[in-house]
């Protein structure tokens, strides 16, 4: 069984050290194949909340990590800096590459750089970066999980949290049904939920994870501090399914705490589950 886990808009610089603390130990204890950095490191991408965050990944161990910016990780109050060098600070800490590959037997994670420095928060995918992201997901091995990973979401549940989707979402949705992608794992709202999306004209749902603020106290509808655990088991015939189980922090009991699972089918409609033995 491959697992990752998707720790999203930490927001080093307006974190609880508490939940910073458990949850380091959370993955001490999981020791996930994959740890997905889904955006917003930091509150307002200063260099020493980069290097807070490059320290809190650094307690994690030896961990995969694979991380992307978000909105708040381009600096705000230096229009030079917005415009010039908007990501030296991230790369400074996170490495050159914003759209960082996780290649391993069951597992394909493709991270998608959604920031645009032009933009205050909204986010927007490009037709290149689709089309490069769809044709890295073709070529794709049968046992592997396929799944992408944006800061501003592709999609959200309900009319009022509709102006936070990516601009381009739809093309996007679209075109990565097509090649076969399984989940796009997201951020930006801090509000955690899944949605099961029906692309038209396929017979594949991509399902959209959002993950909650792992350990920032800008929490959202009254949602604790959250991250998802992702656990994906191919056995290469027929049906093929994810479990998805979001552990909440307990600030009484200093700890992260796992809710109840949601298995994800992400079987296309025209493959048929073998019959049971």
């Amino acid at each position: 069984m491959s697992t990752l886990l998707q720790v999203s808009d930490p927001h080093f610089g307006a974190e609880w050290p508490a939940a910073v603390d458990a949850l380091v130990a959370l993955v001490t204890t999981l020791r996930p194949d994959l740890v997905v950095l889904s955006g917003d490191l930091t509150q307002r991408a200063r260099r020493r909340q980069f290097d807070a965050a490059r320290a809190f990944v650094d307690r994690l161990g030896p961990q995969a990590l694979l991380a992307i910016p978000g909105n708040h990780d381009i600096p705000l109050f230096d229009p030079f800096a917005r415009l010039w060098r908007p990501y030296a600070r991230y790369r400074h800490a996170f490495g050159a590459d914003l759209e960082p590959v996780f290649d391993a037997p069951t597992l394909l994670v493709q991270g998608v750089n959604t920031t645009r420095p032009a933009r205050h928060t909204a986010g927007e995918i490009s037709a290149a970066q689709i089309e490069r992201v769809a044709r890295r997901f073709e070529l794709a091995r049968p046992a592997q999980l396929r799944v992408a990973v944006v800061h501003q979401p592709i999609a959200t549940a309900g009319p009022s949290k509709r102006h936070d989707r990516l601009h381009g979402a739809e093309a996007a949705l679209r075109r990565w049904a097509d090649a076969g992608v399984d989940l796009v794992l997201g951020g930006h709202t801090h509000r955690p939920e899944i949605n099961a999306v029906a692309v038209a004209g396929s017979t594949r749902k991509v399902y959209a994870i959002q993950g909650g603020t792992a350990v920032s106290w800008r929490v959202r509808d009254g949602q604790p501090n959250s991250v998802n655990l992702i656990a994906y088991d191919h056995a290469g015939e027929g049906a093929r399914r994810a479990r998805v189980t979001r552990y909440e922090h307990d600030a009484a009991g200093g700890r992260f705490v796992a809710g109840e699972p949601r298995v994800l089918d992400l079987t296309p409609a025209h493959a048929a589950a073998p019959a049971p033995r």
